[in-house]
């Protein structure tokens, strides 16, 4: 019982490990399936906060470089499973959903908080103005990819054709081509925080129990995520939700709340470097890594997955990318700039909460 209670003190979001378990009984006993979506939704946020601590850990014995490579193809790791588990259910409007709640909710829930609390507790911040900017012209190509085979298919009224599909694989090719160049000059060029830790850290696990522990999480978000998946139309039904509402909000804020708290916190440490490149780099390895892969394994698993967004979708993505882009010309962040990009999130949710499915 000490040992338990030592575990929680250390991190208190250990103690949603008690809802992952429920979700697994709830499923179990065949329990409403309304619980089981809440707790299985719970259960993910403690696999994936180790999922980042496994990581972490792992990046120490690699290397700074290897170790920011690693960082940002598995910072995402919660948030893929869901969606590959969506895609294999056939529910595809929810994997783009969450594609494009995922970006919007990192450039304005994310960072919006962060800057926030941030200039709250430590006044005006600086961060890499030039680190910033090429994130950010990044971030308008990854969008302007995003929007030209949507247009392309409602200009040709084809949607699902031949023509279509071809597109949506070639721009996804060209994107996961354009994230690795990014990757690659953010590391060598750069020398971006990901890859520079502010401070020198010790191995508290050894490799062995890094891996043991990342694999461990990864098959126990699997299980939730199915669980979770599988609980989502009985949820549309009587809660009255859109899946389209989900997908955008609720989904991307529960893949990635562990990675959520970590760029607050060193917002709040005075660390603003970190906290915008956590942020906006997850929204790059979104837009240029996760999607693109999803339109390729979605081909594998039978159930194709196009690049095509619904116009209010693609307006969200043109302005949250656009807000975010203002806030980095000067290299400054105040509260205010925050609370900006905070009120532009919640009128984005307002009205997809409101959009008919």
């Amino acid at each position: 019982m000490a040992s338990v209670l030592k575990i929680i003190k250390q991190n208190p979001l250990n103690l949603l490990f008690i809802i992952a378990i429920l979700a697994v009984c709830a499923e179990l006993a065949h329990w409403d399936p309304m619980f089981i979506f809440i707790f299985s939704a719970v259960g993910v946020i403690p696999l994936a906060n180790y999922i980042g601590k496994a990581t972490e850990e792992l990046a120490i014995y690699s290397g700074p470089k290897i170790g920011g490579l690693l960082n940002a193809t598995l910072g995402n790791m919660a948030e893929l499973i869901i969606t590959l588990v969506a895609i294999n259910a056939g529910l595809l409007e929810l994997v783009k959903a969450s594609i494009t709640g995922s970006i919007i909710g990192n450039l304005l829930l994310v960072l919006g908080l962060s800057i926030a609390v941030g200039g709250l507790k430590n006044g005006t911040q600086k961060f890499d103005r030039r680190q910033a900017m090429n994130q950010s012209i990044l971030l308008a190509l990854a969008v302007m990819a995003l929007v030209i085979p949507s247009f392309f298919s409602h200009s040709i009224g084809e949607e699902g054709s031949f023509k279509i599909e071809a597109l949506s694989l070639g721009v996804a090719g060209v994107m996961i081509i354009l994230y690795v160049l990014g990757v690659i000059y953010s590391l060598k060029v750069l020398n971006s925080p990901l890859s520079q830790p502010t401070e020198t850290k010790h191995a508290e696990w050894s490799i062995g129990k890094s891996i043991i522990v990342l694999a461990i999480a990864t098959i126990g978000i699997v299980v939730l995520s199915e669980l979770l998946v599988g609980a989502v139309e009985h949820v549309v039904q009587s809660w009255g939700l859109s899946e389209f509402f989900l997908g955008i909000i609720l989904i991307p804020i529960i893949g990635n709340a562990a990675e959520h708290l970590v760029a607050v916190q060193v917002a709040l440490r005075n660390q603003m470097d970190l906290s915008v490149e956590i942020a906006v780099s997850s929204s790059l390895q979104i837009a240029l890594f996760v999607a693109p892969f999803l339109v390729f394994i979605s081909l594998a698993m039978g159930h194709p997955l196009s690049l095509i967004f619904n116009p209010f979708e693609l307006a969200a993505l043109m302005s949250a990318v656009f807000i975010v882009v203002l806030v980095s010309l000067d290299g400054e962040s105040n509260w205010l700039e925050g609370s900006a990009l905070l009120a532009v999130f919640l009128i984005l949710s307002i009205a997809f909460f409101l959009l008919p499915a």
